[in-house]
């Protein structure tokens, strides 16, 4: 399990670590309950903040959610489909899988500018409200589906969310280059 990459041996996600779940889960199936996923996130987080501090475990799990959205971007999605397409794909996938409901309220090709929000939100959906935002995951998820979908770096930021009170997420999404405010 895991790929072998480089010098160090040092392992590397590969989407072939995932298995086959429907041969191999031929009673329980694909899926699982929202509570074991959220188990295993926020436990980790707590490992991780313990261990490093609550910015660096945010980073690392930013950093997760890029490799991931990365591997789905490759592995899922359609992405030589035009904008539009690709995101009516992402947003039927993310739904299908239960991750959560992805509506587009701004898209603006030419900047590459996006404002997401996602209903429903597989990880804080329900949450207790403490003020702060936490799809550090979903954050890096985002970014590495556009990273591969562009071909160029791209930064999502969370700027409401159901544990600082909102009822949705809402990411604002750029090119790593470019400045948020513009648009």
């Amino acid at each position: 399990m895991g790929t072998i990459k480089d010098a160090n041996h040092a392992w590397r996600f590969d989407w072939s670590d995932l298995g086959d779940i429907s041969e191999r889960r031929p009673n329980l199936g694909p899926d699982c309950p929202v509570l074991v996923y959220r188990l295993f996130e926020f436990t980790l987080r707590d490992a991780l903040t313990r261990r490093y501090g609550a910015a660096e475990a945010a980073d690392i799990l930013r950093e997760a959610g890029e490799i991931a959205g990365d591997a789905f971007c490759r592995n899922v999605l359609d992405h030589s489909l035009e904008l539009d397409d690709f995101l009516a794909d992402l947003q039927r996938r993310l739904r299908e899988l239960g991750v959560g409901r992805l509506r587009v309220e701004r898209a603006d090709p030419a900047t590459a500018l996006f404002t997401l929000t996602v209903a429903e939100d597989l990880d804080c959906s329900g949450l207790p409200v403490t003020g702060e935002t936490v799809c550090d995951y979903d954050e890096g998820f985002i970014a590495g589906v556009m990273h591969t979908y562009f071909g160029r770096e791209f930064v999502a930021r969370e700027i409401d969310c159901w544990a600082n009170g909102g009822r949705i997420c809402r990411f604002e999404v750029k090119p790593l280059a470019a400045d948020l405010d513009a648009g």
